[in-house]
């Protein structure tokens, strides 16, 4: 007894569980409850990146310990349950466009990777990534939490084959009455009246009921095969930073360290947004709190990921299902981070949890993400046109920097038109400036 209450109030100083309105219990449960709407990645990643030709038990464990790792950091130093992995779209471009089209070998490229998360801490000790955050007004960061919310649900409707791609609409309703869309349909059924009556811990219980459903009707798939943990070492320390000065170097290096920089920074100020938000981790003036621990932990795991060998890392908005079920510390992170370590071991078995069974904790987590939507003058156009950009935008083009460019570009338009600007809005118009271009060169590309 001594030793647990010793124990309960280690906890309660180091991640102020009480002051946050939590409990080691919830902390726990919203932990799990991350871990399994991620646990996709400890698959989908080694897939992906086996296309750049690394090894895919390597990659398997390497992102189970850099998630976990970098969870873990985000937890201890920052005190917010935001839980990181292996970014998706990053992990596509380095093994597509990176390693497939330009021809960069694969050790080079994850040395791109360690110097944007270098440049990434850089541009947070000088103050420039939080300038980037203080310039966006309240009703585009309400929009980033709104868009992300769309998003969520969209990728949680898609992996549930609920929606599904249409030649001639783009979408279209899937087969409701096939395994998969039944199965998530249920689970959402499940989540929502659970969380309708209030029980703690709603999505969690719908994951577990979902998959043991899964279980008994032969939807739960095979494994992938096992790994033994020194399989870490055909990626580990694998980068090749002497590659940056020699044979493809150029400027080709440099623009992919740009883009993987210029990504990983505005997919994290929207997924900081819109978790932190959630989690009521924001000031009256709707600063984020302990923003720059938070910062400087993401760019840290950047070079970490690189470093065990797999691509950028970054911050999940799946961690918003975590601060749904209750997290509200970095307790949480931890706890996630814990179950990524303890997947090393057994990452066959934690997918064993179908898509099916994850998609509507999604659906329901994008779904309660909407309530920021009502803070923007709907019928105020200077507010309305760069916030509806911003919300279509990143699930239309399944990216949260691209939703958050429009809507930049669009403010910074309105105050030149209004000629509302002062000199604290130069920051402002090059950062416009800066997207603009970026549009410009990928239409180029």
């Amino acid at each position: 007894m001594a030793d647990k209450a010793a124990q309960a109030g280690w906890l309660e100083r180091r991640f102020g569980l009480a002051a946050r309105g939590s409990s080691a219990r919830t902390e726990v449960l919203a932990g799990a409850t991350s871990f399994l709407t991620m646990a996709y990645i400890i698959v989908v990643n080694p897939a992906i990146l086996s296309q750049a030709g690394m090894p895919v038990a390597g990659v398997a464990a390497a992102t189970c310990l850099a998630a976990g790792v970098a969870s873990i950091l985000m937890g201890l130093f920052a005190n917010v349950p935001l839980a990181l992995a292996p970014g998706m779209g990053l992990n596509a471009y380095f093994a597509f466009t990176v390693v497939g089209q330009m021809g960069v070998p694969w050790p080079v490229a994850l040395a791109c990777v360690f110097v944007s998360g270098l440049a990434f801490l850089l541009l947070t000790l000088t103050g420039v990534r939080q300038l980037i955050i203080a310039v966006i007004p309240p009703h585009l960061l309400a929009a980033i939490a709104g868009g992300i919310g769309l998003f969520l649900g969209l990728i949680g409707l898609k992996e549930a084959g609920i929606v599904i791609a249409s030649p001639a609409t783009l979408v279209s309703l899937g087969p409701l009455t096939a395994p998969g869309p039944a199965l998530a349909l249920f689970g959402l059924a499940v989540t929502g009246i659970l969380g309708a009556a209030g029980v703690r811990g709603a999505i969690l219980v719908g994951i577990t009921l979902t998959t043991l459903v899964a279980w008994f009707t032969g939807q739960i798939g095979t494994p992938p095969s096992d790994y033994r943990l020194d399989a870490l070492a055909g990626t580990a320390f694998r980068l090749d930073l002497a590659g940056l000065f020699t044979g493809a170097a150029g400027i080709g290096l440099l623009e992919i360290i740009f883009v993987f920089l210029f990504v990983d920074v505005f997919d994290n100020v929207g997924t900081l947004v819109a978790v932190t938000r959630r989690a009521g981790l924001v000031d009256a003036a709707g600063r984020i709190t302990g923003l720059n621990r938070i910062l400087g932990v993401d760019a840290v795991a950047a070079m970490l990921g690189a470093l065990a060998g797999t691509s950028t890392v970054t911050a999940y908005v799946e961690s918003a299902a975590g601060v749904a079920a209750g997290g509200r510390t970095g307790l949480t992170a931890v706890v996630t981070g814990l179950l990524f370590l303890a997947a090393m071991v057994v990452a066959p078995w934690a997918q064993l949890v179908p898509l099916a069974a994850t998609a509507p904790a999604l659906i329901v987590v994008g779904a309660m993400m909407l309530a920021p939507l009502a803070e923007i003058a709907w019928d105020e156009p200077a507010q309305a046109i760069p916030a509806f950009l911003t919300v279509a935008i990143i699930p239309l083009s399944f990216s949260i920097a691209n939703g958050l460019a429009f809507g930049i570009v669009a403010h910074a338009a309105f105050r030149l038109a209004r000629r509302e600007f002062t000199r604290t809005d130069l920051f402002l118009f090059t950062l416009a400036a800066l997207f603009v271009a970026r549009f410009a060169w990928m239409a180029a590309a």
